[in-house]
């Protein structure tokens, strides 16, 4: 043992007990009357009860005097006190574990169990990855059955260590949250996630409840037609230009008066409000990269405050759509390629991008986004995403983002 090592002493502090105020205060000016630096801290409140953990350094002449009167101050504060010595071997080796990679497992729902927490644990822990700390981001649960229908909750991981095998445990992820009815996000917790700038969503069946072009079908007569072949394309059965080309054909002659009416009438997705709000009040850039029309995206542009729309130009000659289009086809390819160009027009890391979207021609911008997640979407994409979000509303984008529910007051501004 080195000079140095006799000559002073490593001791965890753990405390627990009702939180009240000053108790951290009181606790650690013991410490400081007596020189003693302070190594690593943590504290957690669940429910008024406290956890706090520190791991100080003292001389071995003082550890017994500081002790005593941690003792002491936890008896009088009427909290519990426990004390474990740290060899010098044990906090150079906790040291050495700090550099590893850090993950953060988000899982969602309108309810999280005991047993899919458990689920979750369990894969952390076959890939070898420790829990450093685990809080919930929403807020109250409810007590009483029927008050879960638009409830939402939300639990977060911070994971450290390499995975064994990052794929499989992504893999295994998704396959439980379809398993057991949740959403789940695992992602590299770095400064580009914790610094996002840019969030780019697809319009139809993501920020609406509805194929816009469905809808324009029905007017026009032929809605069973454009839907069987919609759903094939969303499917990835058949070619999206191909597709589109296709149904825009089979409106020709529709009076373009109509769309007016169906975009005052849109069915907004659950959350939308809440999240737009959020996103204008913390400072994102937000685009619609939709393949579906200009129109109805520059309506949900001035509603919502929304930055940028890149969508599909319906042509209409003499008040009339001519079963045309004009330019070029916003199609899955043309998606990813808007998403690079707007993070480099906004000069911002393509890894400090979010895209969301439900659909096959959504997955090359979901795959490009530092963050991208399938929204409510169709299977195939949900096999190709690595976050999916199918349980709550598309204010759940804001739970993989890292925002609590705390910080977000009941008139949805960001605190």
């Amino acid at each position: 043992m080195s000079t140095e090592q006799n000559k002073f002493e490593l001791i965890l502090i753990n405390i627990a007990g009702e939180d009240r105020p000053g108790l951290t205060s009181a606790l650690t000016e013991i410490l400081g009357t007596h020189d003693a630096s302070i190594l690593d801290i943590g504290q957690a409140d669940i429910h008024h009860t406290l956890s706090l953990g520190i791991l100080f350094k003292t001389t071995s002449e003082k550890s017994g005097t500081i002790m005593k009167e941690l003792l002491f101050k936890a008896s009088e504060m009427n909290v519990t006190i426990r004390f474990s010595p740290i060899t010098f071997e044990a906090y150079n080796n906790w040291v050495s574990r700090q550099g590893k990679h850090r993950w953060i497992i988000t899982i969602l729902g309108r309810r999280i169990t005991a047993k899919q927490i458990a689920a979750v644990s369990k894969v952390v822990a076959q890939q070898n990855l420790n829990i450093d700390a685990i809080q919930r981001l929403t807020g109250r649960m409810p007590l009483h059955e029927g008050e879960e229908a638009m409830n939402k909750s939300c639990i977060e991981f911070s994971v450290r260590g390499t995975p064994t095998d990052k794929a499989t445990m992504q893999k295994e992820l998704m396959e439980l949250a379809s398993t057991l009815d949740f959403d789940v996000s695992m992602q590299e917790d770095t400064i580009y996630r914790r610094s996002r700038r840019l969030i780019c969503f697809d319009m139809d069946s993501t920020l609406i409840e509805t194929e816009v072009i469905d809808e324009l079908a029905i007017k026009a007569g032929v809605g069973d037609q454009v839907k069987a072949i919609t759903e094939a394309a969303m499917r990835g059965e058949i070619d999206f230009k191909e597709s589109f080309t296709q149904r825009v054909a089979l409106l020709k002659g529709l009076d373009a008066s109509v769309m007016q009416d169906i975009a005052e009438n849109l069915p907004m997705s659950e959350g939308i409000e809440r999240l737009m709000s959020v996103l204008k009040r913390t400072g994102y850039k937000i685009a619609i990269l939709s393949g579906g029309f200009t129109y109805f995206g520059n309506y949900l542009k001035q509603k919502f405050g929304i930055d940028y729309v890149y969508a599909n130009e319906l042509e209409i000659e003499d008040g009339k759509l001519t079963g045309r289009y004009v330019g070029e086809i916003v199609d899955g390819k043309r998606k990813a390629e808007l998403l690079r160009l707007l993070a480099q027009v906004e000069n911002v890391n393509i890894a400090q991008t979010i895209a969301v979207g439900d659909g096959a021609n959504d997955l090359p911008m979901l795959l490009t986004a530092g963050l991208g997640i399938a929204y409510h979407a169709k299977p195939k994409v949900k096999a190709g995403a690595k976050q999916s979000i199918s349980t709550i509303g598309i204010d759940g984008v804001l739970y993989f983002m890292g925002f609590k529910d705390s910080f977000i007051t009941d008139n949805n501004t960001y605190q």
